[in-house]
C-alpha cells in the first residue's frame, strides 16, 4: 500500500470524499491554474500521451479521473467512435459537459459520475484507456490500478500522465521550492480552497513514480510497461498493456 495522503487534515471523511468535495470547491478555477501554474506545459504533455495511442487505433477510449475533459477532448484526435469520462466531481464534470457542448462533440464524448475503484463498466469494455493527474488522487491506488486493467479490452493500451518527482539538480531544487511555496501561494490567492494546493505538492510526494509505479502495473497483470520522463522529470507518461 502506498502512503494516503488527504486534502483536509482536520477531517475524518475518506480520501475519496475529500479529493471529491476539493474538486467540487476548485472547479471554477481549475483550468486557469492549471494553466498559469504549468505555464502552459501541460497541454503538450497530453498531446504526447494520446500520440503515443496513435498506432493502437482504438475506437473506443475510456479517460478515467477525466475533470474538465481536457484529456477526453484531446483522445478525439485518434478518431474514436466514443469517448467517455468518469470522475467523481460533479462540479468537475458539469464544466467539462459545457466545454464538450460548445465544442459540438456531445454525441461523442459521454461524461459519467464514476469511482476509478470501482469502474461502471464490465470486462473488456475499452481499447484505450487515459489517466491524466489522476492516479496519484487514488484511495487506493492497487486497486483502481486492477479494475482498469479488469476495463480495458486484450491487446488493449493503458496511458497515464502523471506529476514525478526531478532527481537532478538544479531541477530538483527549483522544482521543490516552486510546489512547496509558489503553487500554495498562488493558489490560495485564486481558488477558495488553499488546502487543494497544499495537498498537490504532497500527494505528488507520496506518490510512488517511476519503477516503483511500473511494479503496481505489473502485478496488476499489465505487460510492456514503461515510463517516459517529461521536462527534466516534472512529470512522466506510463505506458501498458493488456495482453492476450
Amino acid at each position: 500500500m502506498t502512503n494516503v495522503v488527504t486534502p483536509y487534515k482536520n477531517q475524518t471523511t475518506s480520501k475519496k470524499e475529500q479529493v471529491a468535495a476539493m474538486f467540487d470547491n476548485i472547479a471554477p478555477k481549475y483550468d486557469f491554474l492549471n494553466q498559469l501554474l504549468s505555464l502552459g506545459i501541460h497541454k503538450g504533455w497530453r498531446r504526447k500521451a494520446i500520440r503515443l495511442l496513435q498506432a493502437q487505433k482504438p475506437k473506443t477510449v475510456l479517460d478515467i479521473a477525466t475533470g474538465t475533459a481536457d484529456f477526453a477532448i484531446e483522445a478525439m484526435k485518434l478518431n474514436p467512435t466514443k469517448v467517455v469520462g468518469v470522475d467523481i466531481s460533479e462540479g468537475m464534470l458539469k464544466l467539462g459537459r459545457d466545454k464538450i457542448n460548445k465544442l459540438g462533440l456531445q454525441n461523442k464524448i459521454e461524461l459519467k459520475s464514476g469511482d476509478s475503484e470501482n469502474l461502471p463498466f464490465s470486462d473488456n469494455s475499452f481499447d484505450a484507456i487515459t489517466v491524466g493527474f489522476g492516479v496519484r488522487n487514488f484511495e487506493n491506488l492497487e486497486k483502481g490500478v486492477a479494475d482498469i486493467y479488469r476495463v480495458l479490452n486484450p491487446d488493449g493500451m493503458l496511458v497515464i500522465l502523471e506529476f514525478s518527482k526531478p532527481i537532478h539538480f538544479p531541477v530538483k531544487q527549483v522544482y521543490n521550492f516552486y510546489f512547496r511555496y509558489i503553487t500554495p501561494l498562488v493558489g490560495k490567492l485564486f481558488s477558495k480552497d488553499s488546502s487543494a494546493y497544499t495537498y498537490l505538492p504532497e500527494s505528488v510526494n507520496a506518490f510512488p513514480a517511476g519503477d516503483e509505479f511500473l511494479k503496481i502495473l505489473n502485478k496488476a497483470g499489465f505487460k510492456e510497461t514503461k515510463a517516459i520522463s517529461l521536462t527534466f522529470g516534472i512529470a512522466s507518461i506510463y505506458i501498458a498493456r493488456k495482453l492476450k
